[in-house]
C-alpha cells in the first residue's frame, strides 16, 4: 500500500505494534477465493452487511456494486462504511478498515479498476453509457455497476484465526491511523 500510516498503536499491552509494511504487504495479497464484507448503514440506523468482490489499488480499496442495491444507496447517503477480511496464507492476518468509499466517476480511473478486476479475477469488464457492464457477480446486484474507492481511515491488524496453529504470530493487534486524501 503506498500509503503510510500516521499513527499506530498496539492493541495489548506491553506488545509492540505489528510493522505497516508487513501488515500492508498482507492486507494487499489477493486471495481471490475469499469475500470481503462490506458493512454500511442503512436510512434507519441499521447496520447492513454484505459480502463483496474487491481489490487494492493505488493505496484504497476499489469494489464494483449497483447504485440500485442497498449496499449502494446507503453508500449514496451515507459514505462511512466498514470493510472486514482475512488473509489466510501464512502469514494470516484478520483485518477490519474503516473509512469513506465514494463511486469513481473520472473514466481513466473507472477503466483502470476494471481492467485489474479482469485481469485477476477473469471478470470481463466494460465501460459504456457511463456504467460498468458485465457478466451478473451475485453479491454486487445487477448491472449496471459503479465503482467505488474506500478510502481508509483507520485500519486494525488481528493474527489471523487461520494462524492460529502457528508457533510463532507474526503479527499483534495493532490500530494504524490515516489522515488526508490517497
Amino acid at each position: 500500500m503506498s500509503r503510510a500510516p500516521t499513527a499506530e498503536e498496539a492493541l495489548v499491552q506491553g506488545q509492540a505494534p505489528s510493522p505497516w509494511s508487513d501488515a500492508a504487504q498482507r492486507i494487499e495479497a489477493f486471495e481471490g477465493e475469499l469475500p470481503y464484507w462490506l458493512a454500511t448503514t442503512a436510512p434507519d440506523g441499521t447496520p447492513h452487511v454484505r459480502p463483496i468482490l474487491g481489490l487494492w489499488l493505488d493505496g484504497a480499496f476499489h469494489f464494483l456494486i449497483s447504485e440500485r442495491s442497498r449496499k449502494g444507496r446507503n453508500l449514496t447517503a451515507d459514505p462511512r462504511c466498514a470493510l472486514a477480511a482475512n488473509r489466510i496464507v501464512p502469514p494470516s492476518l484478520d483485518f477490519v478498515v474503516e473509512g469513506v468509499a465514494f463511486r469513481v466517476d473520472d473514466e481513466a480511473a473507472v477503466r483502470r479498476v476494471i481492467d485489474a478486476f479482469g485481469a485477476r479475477m477473469q471478470w470481463p469488464l466494460e465501460l459504456r453509457d457511463g456504467g460498468v457492464f458485465g457478466p451478473n457477480a451475485p453479491t454486487a446486484g445487477a448491472p449496471p455497476y459503479a465503482v467505488f474507492r474506500l478510502t481508509p481511515s483507520t485500519i486494525f491488524g488481528l493474527p489471523g484465526i487461520a494462524g492460529m496453529e502457528q508457533e510463532e504470530r507474526p503479527f499483534s493487534p495493532t490500530r494504524w491511523g490515516f489522515s488526508g486524501d490517497v
